[in-house]
């Protein structure tokens, strides 16, 4: 991690409804927009009220971006729908500690 990003204040990107097949493709692009412009981007994830596959294929690739990019990606907020997932996956290591990061106000 460089001093620049470990000083970065953070950019919020916050996900509302369902996080599904039906929007993946719109938030992908929204998403990996809002990476690219942010050196530490916060994904909001309070207001999701549903995740499939792919809305969790689209997070992991904006992990793998931001990787990539020298960029830090945290999810935060997660809503009952994601901690759902995220348990029965056991993603909580694959994200980091997300689940133990709440939301800024």
């Amino acid at each position: 991690m460089s001093a620049s990003s470990a000083t970065a204040l953070p950019v919020r990107f916050a996900i509302e409804g369902e996080l599904t097949i039906y929007r993946a493709a719109d938030v992908k692009v929204q998403l990996l927009d809002a990476l690219r412009q942010a050196a530490l981007l916060e994904v909001d994830l309070s207001g999701v009220t549903e995740l499939d596959t792919a809305g969790l294929q689209v997070l992991m690739l904006a992990k793998q971006v931001a990787a990539a990019d020298g960029r830090q990606l945290r999810l935060v907020g997660h809503s009952p729908a994601v901690v759902d997932v995220f348990e029965m996956l056991d993603l909580g290591g694959y994200f980091g500690d997300a689940l133990l990061i709440h939301a800024a106000a």
